[in-house]
């Protein structure tokens, strides 16, 4: 029996037409006359590969020109489309790190494609016609936002505690709360960070409870730091106390020490008309007398992946001239994009408007059910009963380590799958042009209107006629 299948076998694999034969059909030709032809040839041989592994494995039976075709054209899609590609956040997450955390403001789009295209004054004065410095195209608008005398720019801002902390603090104590002692996204923990840049970590309090008196007594000839990290992506609450920046700043200036404060997420717009009492802005931490502040440009602040450091003029430079800070510099892009980000800040109550993140995460709870409304209408008219489709009210997150314990009130579509799993939509959706990410809850498909703009809506809509199963 075995015998006879392999012989079916061996006859079915000697039906594989040749390389040199696809070659000369109609659709192979058009894209010899579209693509690079080692990529062609690469889609083919991937498509005979394939046939011939399901043929041996019993998976396929058959093979015909069509069906191996149609794997070329998926393989030389594959081959020739971009990896990084924009996709629809339908989670309802704003600050998603897996999708790339804060999406750019319109200016800072402009302004960064407008230094792409061409030369820029990176490092040249135009005033002098001598060379200059990249970081003077940041320096004055962020000292104008924060008030801080001097501010530079890393790559992101584990790089900027990182850099902090070797040039101010090596060989020597860093004095910081056991409740403060985090784990930021991949693993990366504050005590292992401390530990590579050679400064002797000093733990002081509990984790739930640390009082003034802690700082105080841990002071020592050798205390080079007092490091306050806010917990921006977790809470404690319960039987906790921990001591303000106020007075940790006091204690550090009495000292003759500087204080240091990671704030993490970095806020620049005040908050608390809308409800979100937790979370400090950083000019306001810079007039509690704190030296030098860290934070990300990607989250709150709304712009691209930086860690920005804020402070005291002597310790910024101190910063500025170690030899790693060369090794975490940003390029052109991203202080072309923060640039522009930081200049829709100058006008307080327009950046809620033209900062995504801000917008989204203000936006009044009635233009959130329109968008719903027109999303759910539009996917039923468009999968014809493939689809049960109804419109409910959910919860919102901050994401990217923000806001922790904010839930923000939004609406949402919900979609159960008629002839197919969940999973099966799910990768429906994600094998859409644009991909939409969405989340599973049970049986059925979550789209967050909140995360979904006007534009995005129509093109959901459009696409959605390719989510039923045929």
């Amino acid at each position: 029996m075995n015998e006879n299948i392999n012989k079916t076998k061996s006859a079915i694999l000697k039906n594989i037409p040749s390389i040199d034969s696809l070659l000369k059909i109609p659709k192979a030709i058009k894209w010899l006359k579209e693509y690079p032809r080692n990529l062609v040839l690469k889609a083919l041989r991937d498509a005979v590969d394939t046939k011939r592994t399901e043929i041996l494995s019993g998976e396929s039976q058959t093979v015909t020109v069509t069906s191996l075709i149609s794997i070329a054209k998926d393989r030389l899609s594959a081959h020739t489309s971009f990896s990084l590609r924009p996709v629809i956040n339908a989670t309802g997450i704003v600050i998603h790190t897996n999708l790339g955390r804060a999406p750019l403001c319109k200016s800072a789009i402009e302004n960064t494609a407008l230094v792409a295209s061409g030369y820029s004054t990176l490092e040249y004065d135009l005033k002098t016609g001598k060379r200059g410095k990249r970081y003077v195209h940041i320096q004055g608008i962020l000292r104008d936002l924060t008030a801080a005398e001097d501010a530079f720019v890393v790559n992101n801002n584990a790089a900027a505690v990182f850099l902090c902390l070797i040039a101010l603090a090596k060989g020597r104590e860093v004095i910081i709360s056991r409740g403060e002692l985090v784990e930021i996204g991949g693993s990366f923990r504050i005590p292992d960070i401390m530990a590579h840049t050679g400064a002797v970590l000093k733990e002081i309090g509990t984790t739930n409870k640390t009082h003034l008196y802690d700082y105080e007594r841990a002071i020592t000839e050798n205390t080079a730091v007092i490091l306050k990290v806010h917990r921006s992506n977790f809470q404690i609450t319960g039987f906790t106390e921990e001591v303000g920046i106020e007075e940790i700043a006091a204690v550090a200036k009495r000292a003759g020490i500087p204080v240091m404060y990671d704030l993490g997420s970095g806020c620049l717009a005040d908050l608390l008309p809308y409800r979100m009492h937790d979370e400090p802005v950083v000019g306001n931490i810079v007039k509690k007398g704190v030296d030098i502040i860290t934070f990300s440009a990607d989250k709150l602040l709304g712009g691209p992946q930086c860690g920005v450091i804020v402070g005291r003029k002597d310790l910024i430079e101190a910063v500025r001239t170690h030899p790693l800070a060369r090794m975490v510099r940003v390029d052109k892009f991203a202080i072309s994009a923060l640039e522009a980000t930081l200049m829709e800040y100058v006008d307080a109550d327009k950046s809620f408007k033209n900062i995504p993140v801000l917008r989204m995460l203000t936006e009044d709870i009635k233009e959130i059910k329109k968008r719903a409304v027109r999303l759910a209408a539009g996917i039923k008219g468009q999968t014809s009963g493939s689809l049960e489709v109804a419109m409910i009210k959910d919860s919102s997150y901050a994401g990217g380590g923000s806001l922790p314990g904010h839930e923000f009130a939004t609406y949402a579509v919900t979609l159960r799958p008629k002839g197919q799993t969940v999973n099966e939509l799910e990768a429906r959706l994600r094998s859409s042009n644009p991909p939409v990410i969405a989340r599973i809850r049970g049986d059925m498909l979550v789209l967050d209107a909140r995360t979904v703009n006007d534009k995005e809506v129509k093109a959901i809509i459009d696409m959605s006629k390719t989510w039923r199963v045929a």
